[in-house]
């Protein structure tokens, strides 16, 4: 196949431009701080109720998350599904991204006395944007060339840093301009989010092309949607470098996804630094991330998108060991500050290499099909299913111990284990066990 035209490309990529404004400014951010600081102010402590039980705010935070993103999962089989048999997986993107956008509107009107109303608008806006990514991968493999996926992978991520830092600085200047109520300018912020999201969207909905139907769905949806997921897992398991590839990538996304969800919580709550400085953080993540993701993709040209994946899961695990002391430095009476500003630009760094290097990694190793959206339904499930692993891990661990850094260093263990299935993958592919449409690995 041929990749498609450049105006094709820079439309599929700017979803990430519209997106990602989301996973930035309302998980990674503003929303995290937000959330946890208002319900302090309306609950006088950390421990607030919430459906007849009484919760660590930041515990509920994860949980929320972590049930928003099993519940959008679950539905991915029968949705990805009809998408496919119906050739309408652009409809489907576009509704989870209206209903992602007016999530993080509506969280304009949530001030910590409607804690249900936070509660809700946050899942909506979660399930909007895991719902329309699977549909957006699944447009990889069908506007993009083998060859062409890791530099088109990672021109997506590249232009969702951007955008995302856009709007975080909106943000921070509306910060600065509206001191009086410190809850006002993360609401309008909010808003600006779901305008952004919807509004830069249409970009990409006008220049994606219609996909054709892949066959004809019958009467029984559900039976039939988990019956093709059980079809695409029953052809991966003839595939032992896709097979471990997805079992590393299971492990290693929980260790990741809750790392880059959970960043602001730790530096706020557990280190305690200022909301300004976590802000400007955030955004030098984002940028170092974008010549990160860059670097990775010719990276992977040189020594193959297996070994460059192995030696970042590495880094992540010395990451993760840093975080775990430079908490225990800062429970020591020390000053954390520049540690905490050293780590964020490590994982910056690495950030944007491991999702974009896994995303085309898998549309490389997966067959040749019509049933894109099936087959990205199973690699969505799977980082869905770990994050739900992870966040939930993460948010349990803290309240069982009482301290966030041992949820830190919990997460080694999923790193380890994602490095264990990689390296296998690694070796069958190097024993030539199976035949790729196109060589990943050197």
């Amino acid at each position: 196949m041929q990749t498609a035209s450049k105006k094709v490309i820079r439309g599929w990529a700017m979803y990430d431009w519209a997106n990602s404004v989301y996973n930035l400014v309302i998980t990674t951010t503003f929303f995290p701080i937000y959330f946890t600081a208002v319900t302090r102010k309306q609950f006088g402590s950390d421990i607030i109720p919430f459906l007849g039980r009484k919760f660590v705010n930041s515990s509920l935070y994860d949980y929320s998350l972590a049930f928003a993103y099993l519940f959008i999962a679950l539905l991915y089989p029968v949705l990805t599904s009809i998408a496919d048999t119906r050739g309408n997986k652009k409809s489907f993107m576009k509704f989870f991204c209206y209903m992602g956008s007016l999530g993080c509107a509506l969280l304009y009107f949530f001030n910590g006395t409607n804690l249900w109303l936070g509660i809700i608008c946050f899942m909506m806006a979660s399930m909007g944007f895991v719902g329309s990514l699977v549909f957006y991968n699944a447009f990889l493999p069908e506007i993009a060339a083998p060859e062409d996926r890791d530099r088109v992978s990672a021109k997506g991520f590249s232009f969702g840093y951007i955008g995302s830092v856009i709007l975080q600085l909106i943000g921070f200047a509306l910060v600065i301009l509206l001191p009086g109520d410190p809850f006002l300018a993360p609401r309008i912020t909010f808003l600006l989010v779901g305008i952004w999201w919807a509004s830069f969207a249409q970009i990409t909905f006008a220049a994606l092309p219609e996909t054709r139907s892949a066959g004809k769905i019958g009467t029984h949806i559900f039976s039939e949607s988990f019956s093709a997921m059980k079809e695409v897992y029953l052809e991966i398991k003839k595939l032992p470098v896709l097979k471990n590839f997805l079992r590393g990538y299971f492990f290693y996304s929980m260790g990741v996804q809750t790392v880059m969800l959970a960043a602001t919580l730790f530096g706020s709550k557990l280190l305690q630094l200022p909301d300004t400085k976590l802000i400007i953080t955030v955004v030098v993540i984002q940028l170092v991330a974008i010549p990160g993701a860059i670097w990775m993709s010719k990276l992977s040209e040189t020594f193959g998108n297996l070994r460059v994946l192995t030696g970042i899961i590495v880094f992540w695990i010395l990451i993760c060991v840093a975080a775990y002391y430079t908490a225990y430095f800062k429970e020591q009476g020390g000053n954390p500050e520049f540690g905490f500003y050293g780590l964020a630009i490590a994982v910056g760094l690495v950030m944007g290499g491991i999702q974009s290097l896994s995303r085309s990694t898998y549309s490389k190793l997966m067959p040749d099909t019509k049933d894109t959206s099936s087959y990205f339904s199973y690699y969505d499930f799977t980082e869905k299913l770990a994050i739900v692993i992870g966040m939930f891990s993460f948010g349990l661990i803290e309240e069982a111990t009482g301290s966030m850094k041992n949820s830190v260093l919990s997460l080694i263990v999923f790193f380890v284990f994602g490095l264990l299935w990689l390296i296998r993958a690694q070796k069958l592919k190097s024993l030539s066990v199976e035949r790729q449409p196109l060589t990943v690995d050197r």
